[in-house]
C-alpha cells in the first residue's frame, strides 16, 4: 500500500467510520433530524448544519486544490448559512457532503504518491498535509457534532 492509499484510509475513516477515537463525521450525523441539526443549543457555537456545510465546503476546496484551483473560500463560502430548515433541506444537505466527498475520493485515485511532497499551490503547504489536516479536520468538526447532538 503507498502513502496516498493510507491517507485515503484515514480520510474513510474519518468520514465513513471505523475511526479509532469514536464516531466519524457521518456516524456522528446518524438519526440527526432537520430540526436537531438546525438547533443552536449553544450561542456562541455553530448549529450541527452549519458544520456540516462547512466540512463540504472544505472538502470541495480540497478538491479543488488537488486540481491546482487557487480560489479561497469566501467567508459565505466556508460558513454558509441556513435558509431552509426543512427536512428535505437538511437531506439534501447530507447528499451534497457525501457527494463532495466521493468526488474528492475519486480524484485522489488519481493522485501519485511521487505529487505529495509538492505545494498544493506556490506558497502553500504540501497535498500530504493538506490531505492530513483535511482528516484532522473532519475529526475535530466529528466531535464537535457529537457534543451538539448531547447539548
Amino acid at each position: 500500500m503507498g502513502e496516498i492509499e493510507r491517507i485515503e484510509d484515514q480520510l474513510r475513516r474519518s468520514f465513513e467510520g471505523e475511526a479509532w477515537h469514536g464516531p466519524s463525521v457521518l456516524e456522528a450525523l446518524e438519526k440527526v433530524t432537520a430540526e436537531k441539526a438546525a438547533a443552536r443549543p449553544l450561542a456562541q457555537a455553530h448549529t450541527i448544519w452549519e458544520v456540516v456545510l462547512h466540512i463540504g465546503a472544505t472538502q470541495e476546496l480540497a478538491l479543488r486544490r488537488v486540481q491546482g484551483d487557487s480560489t479561497p473560500l469566501s467567508p459565505e463560502q466556508d460558513w454558509p448559512s441556513v435558509a431552509d430548515t426543512g427536512e428535505e433541506a437538511w437531506l439534501s444537505s447530507l447528499t451534497a457532503l457525501k457527494c463532495s466527498y466521493s468526488e474528492l475520493c475519486q480524484a485522489l485515485s488519481q493522485v501519485s504518491d511521487s505529487l505529495l511532497e509538492r505545494a498544493i499551490l506556490p506558497g502553500h503547504s504540501s497535498l500530504y498535509v493538506t490531505l492530513h489536516g483535511l482528516v484532522q479536520h473532519n475529526l475535530y468538526h466529528a466531535g464537535q457534532i457529537a457534543l451538539l447532538k448531547k447539548a
